[in-house]
């Protein structure tokens, strides 16, 4: 039988399929069981193929981080706090974006600024 070759490792000598069991009761079990695992794992594929894309998809419609923040105070006017930039950790919950022209007017008539991120250095306002 000249060109039927048999599967041999080269570098043992043996047979490639040696470690398999004899039996096809066994074989029939093996391939079940890796089947299951190759639906365990290209579901887990699916998974994180589908979570990536939603990390990805909140990158892009995330708004962007407001120049400058004003903490708001408690009740029910709600009076500003404290001015901040916009990306300071100190900031409380409440919290509101505003615009360059609109901190500044609140630092200069007077409302505390951040001491972390210190807003009236780079808004240039002077005590």
């Amino acid at each position: 039988m000249r060109g039927v070759r048999t599967a041999r490792c080269k570098t043992l000598g043996r047979n490639v399929f040696d470690d398999l069991p004899p039996d096809l009761e066994r074989l029939l079990t093996l391939r079940v069981w890796h089947a299951m695992w190759l639906a365990r794992i290209d579901n887990k594929i699916v998974y994180l193929q589908r979570r990536e894309a939603e990390r990805e998809h909140g990158r892009r419609v995330r708004p962007a981080t407001p120049e400058w923040i004003v903490q708001l105070g408690i009740g029910a006017g709600r009076p500003p706090v404290q001015v901040h930039a916009g990306d300071c950790y100190a900031a409380g919950n409440r919290r509101r974006p505003i615009y360059r022209d609109e901190a500044r007017r609140p630092l200069a008539s007077g409302l505390p600024a951040c001491p972390h991120c210190r807003p009236d250095i780079h808004l240039r306002i002077l005590d």
